[in-house]
């Protein structure tokens, strides 16, 4: 069977498990405990003390707990990522054997902070780096102590990008030879032509 809230794909097996891990806490207990988890998916931390009380009364051992913890977190921002409505959600939840008054309390947790969750997700969603700049320079060794001939320039690069979570750029050198570096330029035009500059000025030395 598949369900909304992951995806419209069947049930992950160990969620489907964990089930009647939650059905042995109190309705109430469980309303409290998913808002406790719903701090930690909006970044704002938990209170895994406060939690440990909340389950004490079910003698939770402390795998039960974590296991509690990590299925709320995917059930609920799974139906965040979805965008599947509080009663769609708690029809689901009773499908797959959790008791309606435990689903409802869940649910209304859910429904107070859907709007928030789904924008705290959204924000730490992944974010692909970006290529700010790239500078060069050659290098044309004619010898060395090492060598009695060299002839051969090097181009010596430097990529500065941007960090798609943080926003932060950070530097990244390396050196190429000029039969490698010919090929950067023949895909120039496409990727690099609007960001290298040279060391007299912006624009780079390639037609585009």
């Amino acid at each position: 069977m598949r369900f909304r809230f992951c995806g419209d794909l069947d049930c992950p097996d160990w969620v489907l498990a964990e089930i009647s891990t939650l059905a042995k806490i109190s309705s109430v207990k469980l309303k409290l405990i998913c808002g406790q988890v719903l701090k930690d998916l909006q970044g704002e931390g938990t209170d895994y003390e406060k939690i440990l009380k909340l389950t004490s009364d079910a003698k939770f051992e402390s795998g039960d707990v974590k296991a509690t913890i990590a299925v709320l977190s995917f059930i609920l921002s799974s139906a965040a990522k979805h965008s599947v409505d509080s009663d769609s959600l708690s029809s689901e939840l009773q499908q797959l054997g959790l008791p309606k008054e435990h689903a409802t309390g869940l649910c209304r947790s859910y429904e107070e902070k859907q709007s928030p969750l789904q924008d705290s997700l959204r924000a730490r969603s992944l974010r692909l780096n970006r290529l700010d700049s790239v500078s060069w320079r050659v290098d044309h060794t004619l010898s060395s102590s090492e060598l009695q001939q060299v002839n051969e320039p090097l181009v010596h690069l430097k990529f500065t990008v941007r960090d798609g979570d943080r926003g932060v750029t950070e530097p990244f050198a390396m050196t190429v030879s000029a039969e490698k570096f010919r090929v950067l330029l023949a895909v120039e035009r496409v990727i690099l032509c609007p960001a290298v500059t040279g060391e007299l000025g912006t624009g780079c030395s390639a037609p585009c």
